[in-house]
C-alpha cells in the first residue's frame, strides 16, 4: 500500500499512473530492457494492484463517512448555540430601545426648561440692560459722566456700544426738553468716534491687522464708518508711488489691499472697490492730464502716441483688477472709471488722428519728391486732355512734348513703407481708442486717407508721369523704362492688399462698411490697372519700334540677294543678332517686372508683335537662293528667341514662319509637296502665294506653272 500510495502524486494523470506503476513492476518493461518483458507477471501484478486499490477504497469511504457524522453533530452544536446568541441579542435591543425612549422624554423635558429659562431670562437681560443704559443717561442727565466704561480708556469699545444706543435713543426725545442731553450725547458720540477712527489710524501705521479689524467692527454702526474706509485707503497709498509707473504702482498696491482687507472689513468688495475708484479718479486721472495736456495743441503725432499708450495701459490695468471680487458688476464699473478719465480725449479722436495723418502723409510725399528735385505737375483730366490722351494711343502722333523723367519712376518702396506704417498705427489706435459703433466708420476714414496719399498721390502719378514719359513709337534709343514702373507698382499692389486683408479687415468685418471698403478697393485697382495696360501697351509699340529701327538700319537688300552666291560666309544677318540681342534683354525685363499670368500675357502680346514684325519685314525683300537660305537661317535665330518667350503660340508662329520660309529655297517641281506638308496646309493660299512671290525667279514660267 505503500507503494501504492506513492503512485497517487499531483497532479494526478491516469495514463501517467499506469506507466509508473508498470516501470516499478519487474518484467513489466520493454523486449530491449534489461529484463524481458513477462504478461503473467503483469497480469499478475495488475490484479494484485486491483485489489489493493479496492481496500484502500474501503478504508477511505470509512474514515468519510465518520467524518461526515462528526461534521453533521458538530452542525446541530453551532446552530443552538446561534439560536441561544440570536435570543440574548433580541433582549439587548429592547433594553436599548427603552434606553433611547428615555433619553428622548429626557431630552425634550430639558429643552422645554430651556425655553423656559430663556423666556424668563431674556426679559429680564433687557431689563437688565434697560436698567444699564438709563443709568448711563442719567449721568448724561446730572452733567457729570462717573461710569467706569466712559471713565476707562481701555473699555472704549464697551463705551462705543453704549453711546451708539444712548445715541439712537435720543434721537426720539423731543428736542425741547432733551436738547442739552441730546447735545451731550452727540458729542461724545463724536468724541468716541474719532478716538476710534486714531485708533483705527495708528493701528494700520503700526500694521496691527488684529486691532484694525476689532476698530472696524465696533465702528462699523457709526457714522463715520466710511471715513475709517477713507482713512484706510488714504495711508495704503502712503509711499505706493515710488517707482516710475504708476500703473505697476497701482497693480501692486491694490494686489496689497486684496490681500489684506478681508483680514479687516466685513465688506471687503466695497473697500476694494473704493480704493479702486480713488486711485482712478484721482491719481491716474491727474498723471493722464498732466501727460496729455502738455502735447495735446503743439504735437499731435507725441499726443497720439500718448493717449494710446496711456489708454492701453490702464485697460490693461482694469484687466488685472477683474481677478478681484469687486461686486456683481465689475466689468462696469471699471469701464465707467476708464470712460471717466478719457471721455474729454475720446470724443475728438477720430480727427486729431485723421488731421495728423493727413499731414503726415503729405510730408512724407513732399520729403520725397524735394529729395529728387522734383516739382510735382498737375495731370490734366477731362476736354481737351482726355481727347489729346486717346489719339495719341490710337495714333502715336507727338500731341504736345513728351515729358523725360530721366529713367526716375517716382515710386519709391521706403515712402510706401512709411506711409503704411503710419496707417498700420493708426489702425491700431483706432481699433483700441473708437467707441464700438463708431469703429467701422473711423477705419473707414483712415482708409480713405490711405488711399488718397498712397494709391492717387503717390501710385496713380507715378503712372501718369511713366505714361507721359513713354516716347511715341518711332523714337529711336528711347529709354523704355515703363516696365520699371509696373514692376514697382506690382509690389507695392502687393503691399497695399497685404494691410487691407491684415488691418482693416478685421475693423469692418462685421459692418456695412465693409463693401463699401471692397468697392473702393475694387475701384483703385481697376483704375491703376487700366492706366499699367495703356502703359505696357505703348511700351510694346516702343519695343516694336526700337526692333523696326534696328531692321531698318541694318537689313540690306543685298543681305538677301547677294552679288557673289557663292561667296556668302554668314550664318545669319547682323540685322538678325542686333534684334535677337535687344529681344532677349527685353524678354528678361518683362519677368523682371511682373509677376504670375501677368508675365504670360505681355509675352504673348509681345511675341504676336515680334512675329507679325518680322512677318512684314520679310515681305518687303527679294529673294535668291543664297539669300532665301540666309532668311531660313534668320527666322532659325528669331525662332531659338522665341523659344525664350516659352509661350507655345509664340513658338508656333515662328515655326510656321521659319516653313514659309522654305518655300523661298524649295525647287519650283517640289513647290506643291512643301505648301500641302503638315506646318503650311491650313494657311491660306493667298499667304503661301505671296512668299512665292518673293523669290527672284518667280517671273520664270517654269515657277509659275508648278504653282499654278
Amino acid at each position: 500500500m505503500a507503494t501504492t500510495a506513492e503512485l497517487f502524486e499531483e497532479p494526478f494523470v491516469a495514463d501517467e499512473y499506469i506507466e509508473r506503476l508498470v516501470w516499478r513492476t519487474p518484467g513489466g518493461g520493454s523486449r530491449g530492457g534489461p529484463e524481458a518483458f513477462d504478461p503473467k507477471r503483469l497480469l499478475e501484478e495488475f490484479v494484485n494492484h486491483i485489489q489493493e486499490l479496492q481496500i484502500m477504497d474501503e478504508r477511505i469511504q470509512r474514515k468519510v463517512e465518520k467524518l461526515e457524522q462528526q461534521c453533521q453533530k458538530e452542525a446541530k452544536e453551532f446552530a443552538k448555540k446561534v439560536q441561544e446568541l440570536q435570543k440574548s441579542n433580541q433582549v439587548a435591543f429592547q433594553h436599548f430601545q427603552e434606553l433611547d425612549e428615555h433619553i428622548s422624554y429626557v431630552a425634550t423635558k430639558v429643552c422645554h426648561l430651556g425655553d423656559q429659562l430663556e423666556g424668563v431670562n431674556t426679559p429680564r437681560q433687557r431689563a437688565v440692560e434697560a436698567q444699564k443704559l438709563m443709568k448711563y443717561f442719567n449721568e448724561f442727565l446730572d452733567g457729570e459722566l462717573k461710569s467706569d466704561v466712559f471713565t476707562n480708556s481701555e473699555k472704549i469699545k464697551e463705551a462705543a456700544d453704549v453711546i451708539q444706543k444712548l445715541h439712537l435713543i435720543a434721537q426720539e426725545l423731543p428736542f425741547d426738553r432733551f436738547s442739552e442731553v441730546k447735545s451731550k450725547i452727540a458729542s461724545k458720540y463724536h468724541d468716541l468716534e474719532c478716538q476710534l477712527i486714531q485708533e483705527f489710524t495708528s493701528a494700520q501705521r503700526r500694521g496691527e491687522v488684529s486691532r484694525m479689524r476689532e476698530v472696524a467692527a465696533v465702528l462699523l454702526h457709526f457714522k463715520g464708518y466710511s471715513h475709517c474706509i477713507d482713512v484706510y485707503i488714504k495711508q495704503c497709498q502712503e509711499g505706493a508711488y515710488l517707482r516710475s509707473d504708476i500703473f505697476e504702482d497701482a497693480a501692486i498696491l491694490c494686489q496689497r489691499v486684496n490681500k489684506q482687507v478681508g483680514d479687516i472689513f466685513s465688506n471687503p468688495e466695497a473697500v476694494l472697490a473704493k480704493l479702486i475708484q480713488n486711485v482712478f479718479e484721482i491719481k491716474l486721472q491727474s498723471f493722464v492730464k498732466d501727460q496729455l495736456e502738455e502735447c495735446r495743441k503743439s504735437d499731435a503725432e507725441q499726443y497720439l502716441k500718448s493717449l494710446y499708450d496711456l489708454y492701453t495701459r490702464t485697460t490693461g490695468l482694469s484687466s488685472k483688477l477683474m481677478e478681484f471680487n469687486l461686486g456683481t458688476d465689475k466689468q462696469t464699473f471699471l469701464s465707467k472709471l476708464i470712460k471717466s478719465i478719457f471721455i474729454s480725449y475720446l470724443e475728438n479722436y477720430i480727427e486729431v488722428e485723421i488731421g495728423y495723418l493727413k499731414s503726415r502723409s503729405a510730408m512724407i510725399l513732399q520729403r520725397y519728391y524735394d529729395s529728387k528735385n522734383h516739382q510735382k505737375r498737375s495731370i490734366g483730366t477731362g476736354g481737351i486732355q482726355d481727347l489729346k490722351e486717346r489719339i495719341r494711343q490710337r495714333t502715336n502722333l507727338p500731341l504736345g512734348p513728351s515729358i523725360d523723367t530721366h529713367g526716375e519712376t517716382f515710386l519709391s518702396q521706403e515712402v510706401v513703407v512709411n506711409l503704411l506704417q503710419e496707417t498700420k498705427q493708426a489702425f491700431e489706435r483706432c481699433h483700441r481708442l473708437s467707441d464700438p459703433s463708431d469703429l467701422p466708420r473711423n477705419a473707414f476714414r483712415i482708409f480713405t486717407i490711405l488711399v488718397e496719399f498712397l494709391c492717387i498721390e503717390h501710385i496713380d502719378y507715378a503712372l501718369e508721369t511713366g505714361l507721359a514719359g513713354i516716347p511715341s513709337s518711332d523714337s529711336r534709343n528711347a529709354n523704355l523704362y515703363f516696365l520699371d514702373v509696373v514692376q514697382q507698382a506690382n509690389t507695392i499692389f502687393h503691399l497695399f492688399d497685404k494691410q487691407f486683408n491684415d488691418h482693416l479687415m478685421p475693423l469692418i468685418s462685421s459692418s456695412p462698411k465693409l463693401s463699401e471698403c471692397l468697392q473702393k478697393k475694387k475701384e483703385i485697382i481697376e483704375q491703376m490697372e487700366m492706366k499699367l495696360d495703356t502703359g505696357i501697351d505703348r511700351t510694346l509699340n516702343c519695343m516694336i519700334g526700337q526692333m523696326k529701327h534696328v531692321l531698318a538700319a541694318e537689313q540690306k537688300k543685298t543681305d538677301f540677294k547677294p552679288e557673289d552666291e557663292n561667296n556668302v560666309l554668314i550664318q545669319y544677318t547682323n540685322a538678325c543678332v542686333k534684334v535677337c540681342v535687344y529681344v532677349r534683354k527685353q524678354v528678361e525685363k518683362i519677368k523682371n517686372s511682373m509677376d504670375g499670368k501677368n508675365v504670360d500675357t505681355v509675352l504673348m502680346e509681345l511675341g504676336v508683335r515680334f512675329h507679325r514684325l518680322i512677318y512684314e519685314h520679310l515681305q518687303q525683300y527679294s529673294y535668291s537662293c543664297m539669300g532665301g537660305m540666309l532668311a531660313i537661317c534668320d527666322v532659325a535665330e528669331y525662332r531659338k528667341c522665341a523659344k525664350d518667350f516659352k509661350i507655345p503660340m509664340v513658338l508656333h508662329l515662328f515655326d510656321t514662319l521659319h516653313a514659309l520660309c522654305n518655300l523661298l529655297v524649295v525647287a519650283p517641281d517640289n513647290l506643291k509637296q512643301v505648301c500641302s506638308g503638315e506646318q503650311l496646309a491650313n494657311l491660306d493660299k493667298n499667304i503661301l502665294h505671296s512668299f512665292v512671290q518673293l523669290r527672284a525667279d518667280y517671273r520664270s514660267a517654269r515657277l509659275a506653272r508648278h504653282f499654278s
